[in-house]
């Protein structure tokens, strides 16, 4: 149990669990409409099409984590080890990946077809899927051809906030779209700064990643511009009616994404505990950013 609990590397669920509870709590706060069964049955099928990815990158990335390993790992990169050590065989993963996605698809059907979610809700959930199986299975493996990023930033900022939105009120929203942009932004750059730890290992393997494609000072200009496009992109979602007691949560965010940016400009990430602290701060800052704009809402509802 303690092995198949690692493999599933549960504290990065929180990454799309509060994109999608912000989703569902825009709904509720511009039409009152609020199914608690829905909510549910919504989340369980967001955890599993991320669980579905996290599975799905254990097997296919193994060449890179075994090379990971003996180059020395980061907490932020490399995977679990889990098939790399053996201590679960692969193709038992490999069954539980079509598991999940079975899953998921039984409780898209449910949702859409029973209560009446909207006709979009199948194909929410099967892009979800669709990115985050093929991130790294063969044969589109998104992540060596340089899109990998773009469908990560998709999956967890855009499609998370407005399938929240979506399956309580079954139509889109402008506002959902606007306020999904900083948490896109701000989950690039997780996926960015995890690369610099395996960048040598990816190099080698000829894995073809952003970082990779990029190369190191690069990316880090683009972790500061992505920085800065969330900030622009919180400003814009104000203006749009984010309520401004969201800008009070997202000060300190903001503050701790500017030194990361600033940092990484500087060629921090040359330095291995200091880039593991980065990864951390940029973890903290994507959870912050969905964090601030649920209290915000939270707040000017019982205002």
């Amino acid at each position: 149990m303690k092995y198949w609990i690692l493999l599933s590397r549960l504290p990065f669920l929180s990454v799309v669990i509060l994109p999608y509870i912000l989703g569902t709590l825009l709904a509720q706060r511009l039409t009152g409409q609020f199914s608690p069964v829905v909510f549910w049955l919504g989340l369980l099928g967001t955890i599993l099409i991320q669980l579905c990815a996290h599975y799905s990158g254990e097997v296919y990335d193994i060449k890179e984590d075994r090379l990971g390993l003996s180059l020395g790992r980061s907490p932020f990169s490399g995977g679990s080890q889990v098939l790399v050590k053996n201590l679960i065989p692969e193709s038992k993963v490999k069954i539980l990946i079509r598991a999940v996605i079975l899953l998921a698809l039984a409780i898209g059907i449910i949702l859409q077809f029973y209560f009446k979610t909207g006709e979009w809700t199948l194909l929410l959930g099967a892009s979800g899927i669709i990115c985050g199986l093929f991130y790294s299975k063969p044969p589109l493996r998104w992540v060596s051809r340089g899109l990998g990023e773009i469908f990560i930033v998709y999956s967890f900022g855009f499609l998370a906030v407005n399938a929240g939105f979506y399956i309580q009120v079954s139509k889109f929203d402008i506002l959902a779209v606007f306020i999904s942009l900083p948490a896109a932004c701000a989950v690039a750059n997780i996926i960015l700064i995890n690369e610099y730890p395996d960048y040598p290992v990816d190099k080698e393997a000829a894995k073809r990643n952003l970082l990779v494609r990029l190369g190191e000072e690069k990316g880090a200009f683009l972790y500061a511009l992505l920085v800065v496009c969330a900030a622009a992109s919180f400003l814009l979602a104000l203006t749009k009616g984010l309520p401004l007691e969201s800008a009070f949560f997202y000060f300190p965010v903001l503050i701790a994404a500017a030194i990361a940016a600033f940092l990484m400009l500087r060629g921090a990430y040359k330095n291995k505990l200091l880039l593991e602290k980065m990864c951390a701060t940029t973890i903290l800052v994507n959870l912050g950013t969905s964090f601030s704009c649920i209290l915000g809402l939270l707040i000017s509802k019982t205002r």
